[in-house]
């Protein structure tokens, strides 16, 4: 093996892994001038990696949030079991530009407390 093919197997490895995260972090695909206020019924929520997220019923559509990674939610004082289906939330964030249903959230309101997620 040449000097150089191990030093090109690291960078390779190095891309792939860097990869996923350059992907999932890009929030370019949300309208980041067009912020909005949703009042709704949570219908499903999973709290789950990368992101927490929620369907929740509001302003007559069913809308799918992204919200924060779970632990920071429960690190500002939203732990699992603090939002559960049935219950009235509140998220202002923006709106998706290819998908007319979801919406990023920058802050949620459950159980009396409001919670910053970025």
């Amino acid at each position: 093996m040449t000097p150089a093919r191990p030093l090109a197997l690291a960078a390779l490895l190095s891309a792939s892994l860097a990869w996923p995260a350059a992907a999932h972090h890009g929030w370019g695909g949300y309208e980041s001038g067009q912020e909005m206020t949703l009042t709704g019924t949570v219908q499903q929520i999973a709290f789950n990696n990368p992101h927490a997220m929620l369907n929740l019923q509001a302003d007559g559509k069913l809308w799918h949030v992204v919200l924060a990674p779970p632990s920071r939610m429960s690190t500002r004082g939203l732990p699992a079991d603090s939002i559960k289906p049935g219950q009235t939330v509140t998220v202002v964030g923006y709106p998706a530009k290819s998908d007319p249903a979801e919406l990023r959230a920058e802050r949620i309101t459950a159980a009396d407390k409001t919670i910053e997620l970025r």
